[in-house]
């Protein structure tokens, strides 16, 4: 029976490398077309953070490219201090290395807030941005259960490095409110109405800020941050 969905696989995809920001960042490609670099959420990898449906339909329009972050999966590390700017500057310097001005950009979770910090600080380097799960800040009421996560995790030595430094970086994020307005991208948000990190409440706001966004609400649970 035939698939009604296309697919691809990642496991059978080659892992490739490049060198950005003295770190080396593995990356997968799929697909063809206009890029779409795609931002994984707060501990994930590649390997783990995407659904084979989801990239395989995108791949059909898209030349998407999955990576991890410094310091998480098949990437390295560097004794930088772990910052949502400096996670941002990773993005763009994978830009240049893959050999594009500018990317498409797909931000989930933690992601979103790479890419809120992405278009901020590299504004030429976003052509259309889709932030999922996404919040301004961890540290406003509404984000209270995904603060505490990220807090624990920060603090619990037995987690793995790159997931204990990526939560510094987001306790140490003074958050994009203030900067909002100044993005003159098309944006698209998307959030699950059930969220309970990254909920609702939160993309309003964000919403409410940035003229022209799209926001689109998912009638069931979208992924952890």
């Amino acid at each position: 029976r035939q698939a009604l969905v296309p697919s691809v696989s990642i496991n059978k995809t080659p892992i490739q490398y490049t060198e950005v920001n003295g770190v080396r960042l593995a990356y997968r490609e799929f697909g063809s077309g206009e890029p779409i670099l795609m931002l994984n959420g707060f501990g994930a990898t590649m390997d783990s953070f995407y659904d084979e449906s989801f990239l395989g339909i995108l791949a059909t329009h898209y030349n998407v490219y999955i990576y991890d972050h410094r310091g998480m999966g098949y990437s390295s590390d560097n004794d930088a201090p772990p910052t949502m700017a400096l996670y941002a500057d990773d993005a763009a310097g994978l830009m240049s290395a893959l050999g594009y001005d500018s990317m498409n950009v797909y931000g989930a979770s933690m992601g979103s807030s790479i890419g809120q910090q992405l278009v901020i600080d590299h504004p030429g380097r976003v052509r259309k941005l889709i932030l999922e799960s996404a919040t301004y800040s961890v540290r406003i009421p509404e984000t209270r259960l995904l603060f505490d996560l990220i807090q624990a995790t920060a603090l619990n030595a037995s987690e793995p490095a790159g997931a204990r430094r990526e939560a510094e970086a987001n306790l140490a994020w003074n958050g994009t409110w203030d900067e909002l307005s100044g993005i003159d991208k098309d944006v698209m948000l998307v959030v699950g109405t059930y969220d309970i990190l990254t909920p609702q409440s939160a993309a309003v706001q964000i919403a409410g800020q940035i003229d022209g966004l799209s926001l689109i609400h998912i009638s069931e649970p979208t992924r952890p941050y």
